[in-house]
């Protein structure tokens, strides 16, 4: 298994996603209250209508921001309800990122693969390739990747020893037997297509949606 890399310690928090790198802003419309976890607990304070605030994390149910409270600047964990984007979508996409995020950490725990995956995300999950053929363009990478397992069998042939007459194995070479290959395409950056030697008729491919692209401002 590949161990997971992850982008800020939000992420280490199995229902967290981090934004933090993100710089998105979003807006107060009505009075929301502060908590200092996603579950709640203790009151740090309250924003105002109208405050800005950046988005930090997220989980299904709940967003951790950082902006001016009423008595100080408060980091905590805010209702979605509360808060608005000028995007009427953006609270949606947001939604549709964080789900995707969720199945890709679980792809990635059980080294599986699936379309709609970036070719980052892909490496790791199963590693990187034994075979890559790839050009990158200004929309991202295009090509083929392959993964091949397989096992080494020593080839003998039957020699007679000339003084003795007695038939006996020798050694040849070593013969190199590809027994399981992977090989996955993409366009984009983004899998498109992936087909395994193993499968007898139609493969068992997963399928998720590409990553989410939002706006915010």
């Amino acid at each position: 298994m590949v161990s997971p890399v992850y982008a800020s310690n939000l992420d280490k928090d199995a229902e967290v996603v981090s934004l933090e790198g993100e710089k998105i802003e979003l807006l107060v419309v009505e009075p929301a209250t502060v908590f200092a976890t996603k579950k709640g607990g203790r009151r740090l304070g309250v924003y105002p209508i109208d405050t800005k605030l950046q988005l930090l994390g997220m989980t299904d149910k709940g967003y951790k921001v950082k902006g001016q409270a009423t008595h100080s600047l408060v980091t905590g964990w805010v209702s979605p309800s509360k808060l608005a984007a000028k995007d009427p979508k953006f609270i949606e996409n947001l939604k549709k990122h964080y789900e995707r995020e969720m199945q890709i950490r679980e792809l990635i725990a059980n080294s599986e693969v699936a379309i709609g995956m970036t070719a980052a995300e892909v490496a790791q999950a199963i590693g990187e390739p034994t075979k890559k053929e790839s050009k990158q363009t200004k929309d991202g990478m295009t090509g083929t990747w392959e993964y091949s397992k397989g096992r080494e069998r020593k080839m003998y042939t039957n020699t007679v020893d000339p003084s003795t007459g007695q038939v006996y194995r020798k050694f040849s070479h070593i013969v190199y037997e590809e027994t399981e290959k992977l090989t996955i395409e993409f366009e984009d950056d983004v899998v498109s297509s992936i087909a395994s030697m193993e499968n007898a008729g139609v493969p068992n491919v997963k399928v998720i949606v590409p990553p989410v692209i939002f706006g915010y401002y």
